[in-house]
């Protein structure tokens, strides 16, 4: 990890933050706009799923997006909850370092950020960068590509903020950023009144046979669609697959 950026992650999940560089990383990397250049998504997800060259697209983005999910929000929600950090990761602000695999491997910060000054009024003031400045472009982007619903991303996003939130609370992180952030899930409308994309976006409901809630997606992410998917363990379908889902193993050849 970036020594600069060490002090912002509590031990256990200092590795998380290992996909944040700075401009003197060596490897090349790509401005937002030529990452979600339609040709280079298409180079993207044919390394990484060649298996599903003729599949449906709109399920292969949803897969592959999560990864750049995965590997953004996790460490922008802990640094600002456990070092009241702001990380600069608007979409023209920083850069993608692509792996080998098709997968964004690290994201290239133009600096360490600065703590916030004065505390933000709210969860939205606090991740404007992440939200506004950085999913909402991303999303419409894709969504427009490959015209799937940005309420699928959005729920993707969702679920790794809501897994990240979980995985905090057991550290000794302020329970009023913890409630505060929260709200980016509980609130239906931004302090602005418009519609919160992230509302709701995992639940915890009641199975039959089941004791305990389990956890669940609000948006199926659809990746049943591909030839072997099965329906992962968060999907809203779980108790009433949709028509047409066929988990048989899949040949490519």
């Amino acid at each position: 990890m970036q020594p600069a950026l060490t002090a912002l992650f509590p031990d256990p999940l200092v590795a998380l933050g290992d996909t944040l560089v700075f401009s003197d990383d060596p490897r090349p990397s790509l401005s937002m706009q030529e990452y979600l250049a339609p040709a280079h998504v298409e180079a993207c997800l044919m390394r990484f799923a060649p298996q599903f060259r003729d599949g449906d697209r709109r399920a292969l983005v949803s897969i592959w997006i999560k990864y750049h999910f995965l590997r953004l929000i996790p460490p922008v929600i802990i640094a600002s909850l456990n070092a009241n950090w702001r990380l600069p990761v608007r979409a023209q602000d920083l850069r993608v370092i692509m792996g080998g695999d098709g997968l964004p491997a690290a994201f290239q910060l133009p600096d360490a950020g600065r703590a916030w000054p004065n505390e933000p009024r709210n969860a939205f003031e606090r991740f404007a960068d992440l939200l506004d400045g950085h999913l909402d472009p991303l999303i419409r982007t894709l969504s427009s590509q490959v015209k799937l619903s940005p309420k699928v991303f959005w729920s993707s996003a969702g679920h790794y903020l809501e897994w990240i939130l979980g995985e905090l609370g057991k550290y000794p992180v302020r329970q009023s950023l913890m409630d505060q952030t929260g709200e980016l899930i509980s609130q239906r409308c931004r302090p602005d009144s418009l519609r919160n994309p992230l509302h709701d976006s995992i639940r915890y409901v009641s199975r039959e046979g089941e004791a305990q809630l389990q956890r669940e997606r609000l948006n199926c992410c659809i990746r049943y669609k591909l030839p072997g998917k099965t329906l992962c363990s968060t999907c809203p379908h779980t108790c009433k697959p949709p028509p047409g889902y066929d988990p048989q193993p899949f040949d490519p050849a």
